[in-house]
């Protein structure tokens, strides 16, 4: 297959780092389709990650160094910002971003497979549709690395990769708790398929929640789930399956937690009359399908059962 035409741009916003960017830069670069451009925009590290990148800088000639110019300070997303979201848009700022036809955002804790663009580049090119794509990641577990089970509709938002006209149609990145749900649910309701390809893994090796401890992370998910609109009905189901993760029981009860406080306390949800509908209609359509899955499965085995006594 001959190369691809697309030109690919790839933006990293890194905060705190330094134990990873290396891996990951190492990763990007042995790529058998590289980025035309790798921007690394640093959100005010404390410890060693601008350093580093700046020396990766130097040996790599498609990676580009830069600081965020404002930041917003840690803790902030109480106030309904997303920091990573903000060192995104702040690093498509400096990129001329609509010069290329492919847009991906890597996080600087990712180790990817050699042919990770080059095979989404192609699944882009043979699906006009598609607007967000990925593959998936597996995180370090008690018996090796463990594949994070996610619905395929869904991406990681340590991984995203954006077809530009998908990009434009959505207006960009929300910057607040959420925004990678945010992202997916406008492209679908512009008609862009979103897809997380379960035969492409990657690498996460600082496991999600691990920056400020996994239950608070789950209570952040919670809290993303009542941003979104998602109904209480879908949240105490959700919650179940949560429970069966690590910490047993309590990851249940702090994505519960997370929701409810969010609640009471009237965090904003996403304004859009629009996007809420879509999304209550999107839930009502999952929670169907298992269920008329479930129906079909005793039709089955009535008719079955009834073949036999005939």
């Amino acid at each position: 297959m001959a190369p691809s035409a697309k030109r690919l741009l790839l933006v990293s916003p890194v905060y705190n780092e330094g134990a990873n960017l290396e891996r990951t830069a190492r990763a990007v670069a042995a790529q058998s389709r590289r980025p035309d451009r790798w921007l690394v925009i640093d959100d005010g590290s404390g410890d060693d990650t601008l350093e580093i990148a700046r020396r990766l800088e130097r040996e790599l000639d498609f990676m580009v160094v830069a600081e965020a110019p404002d930041r917003i300070p840690p803790g902030a997303d109480n106030l309904g910002l997303a920091r990573e979201a903000h060192a995104f848009n702040a690093g498509l700022a400096l990129c001329g971003w609509r010069d290329y036809d492919l847009i991906g955002k890597l996080d600087g804790d990712v180790e990817l497979p050699p042919d990770w663009f080059t095979r989404l580049v192609e699944r882009f090119e043979g699906d006009p549709a598609l607007g967000l794509a990925a593959g998936r990641l597996a995180e370090p577990g008690r018996s090796g690395w463990q594949t994070i089970p996610i619905p395929a509709h869904h991406i990681h938002g340590a991984v995203k990769l954006y077809r530009r006209e998908c990009l434009e149609a959505i207006g960009g990145i929300p910057e607040r708790l959420g925004w990678d749900t945010i992202d997916e649910t406008y492209a679908r309701m512009r008609g862009f398929g979103t897809h997380s390809f379960g035969d492409l893994i990657a690498r996460h090796h600082r496991p999600y929640g691990s920056a400020d401890g996994r239950l608070r992370g789950r209570a952040r998910h919670g809290e993303c789930a009542w941003i979104l609109h998602y109904g209480f009905a879908w949240v105490l189901l959700r919650s179940l399956k949560v429970a069966l993760v690590p910490p047993l029981g309590l990851s249940g009860l702090a994505f519960l937690a997370g929701y409810v406080g969010a609640a009471l306390r009237g965090v904003p949800r996403v304004e859009d009359p629009e996007f809420r509908r879509f999304v209550r209609g999107e839930l009502r359509a999952r929670m169907a399908r298992p269920l008329s899955g479930r129906r079909r499965t005793a039709a089955i085995r009535t008719e079955t059962s009834a073949a036999r006594v005939r």
